[in-house]
């Protein structure tokens, strides 16, 4: 396919932030894009046909495949985007309200994955662009459980990278550092607060805060996500911004109590 007509994109969560700057960057890009919201009155960028979808549903999934492919015949990109953050300390949730996060960030990714599969594998062609975050590959503290989520995101998609390399389907990680959108007001609560981590966690609310009012523009990483979607030798990681990839690039060379210092002090935690 040439750059004007490049197929059929599939983006969850697409009605704001960086998924709707993905759906409007890839549309750019030459391709016919379909985007979900769990909304059904939800709008996205001109041009880009909005579905509902509920990424924890089977039978949600299941039914925005069948669209897509009833109106457009094959897709040849999914972008997996959809997801939410949790912030607290660890032992602030539940294992409940563990487990619901990982239905969306990481069951989400396993369930859309594996509906596109058959069709990706039909086609002889295809690529799967995973929305992780400079917490897949580093410490979060107060964000674990996500952090735990997006590492679990990384292995996935190493893995089946491999796996699916000989059948023409390639697997791209797609990793942002802090970005400016509501991502911070949109953060789910612990289900059980405990005092004791109430100081550092208010020091880390600050730092969060400044953190994503100086961070990328959903633009930013939606270009990253077209050029892991179209390199034609598409490599697995891909960080997203300047502050990406430098954490990306010290985390691999910089001394382990060094790297650790310096992310404590970052983020406002006693060193």
């Amino acid at each position: 396919m040439d750059k004007t007509n490049r197929g059929v994109a599939l983006v969850t969560g697409a009605s704001s932030g960086i998924g709707y700057a993905a759906a409007r960057a890839l549309r750019a890009a030459g391709f016919d894009v379909f985007g979900t919201s769990r909304h059904t009155t939800a709008e996205g960028p001109d041009g880009v046909t909005m579905l509902p979808c509920d990424v924890t549903d089977d039978a949600s999934v299941a039914a925005l495949v069948d669209e897509v492919l009833d109106d457009a015949g094959r897709i040849d990109l999914l972008v997996n985007n959809a997801g939410v953050g949790l912030f607290g300390g660890a032992e602030e949730s539940s294992l409940a309200q563990a487990q619901a996060l990982f239905d969306v960030n990481m069951f989400g990714v396993i369930r859309l994955t594996n509906a596109v599969l058959p069709i990706m594998r039909r086609q002889k062609s295809g690529r799967i662009v995973n929305l992780s975050s400079a917490h897949g590959f580093i410490p979060a503290p107060y964000f674990a459980l996500y952090a735990a989520t997006k590492h679990a995101v990384e292995g996935y998609s190493q893995s089946l990278d491999h796996e699916l390399r000989t059948l023409g389907i390639r697997v791209a990680l797609v990793e942002p550092a802090y970005t400016r959108t509501s991502f911070d007001g949109n953060l789910i609560k612990p289900d059980r607060w405990i005092n004791a981590y109430e100081a550092a966690r208010a020091g880390m609310t600050v730092a969060m805060g400044d953190a994503i009012r100086k961070g990328d523009t959903p633009e930013t990483v939606a270009e990253t996500i077209v050029k892991a979607a179209t390199d034609s030798e598409p490599k697995l990681r891909y960080p997203a911004g300047k502050l990406a990839r430098q954490v990306s690039v010290l985390r691999r060379f910089v001394p382990a109590s060094a790297f650790d210092r310096s992310l404590r002090k970052m983020l406002r935690l006693p060193v």
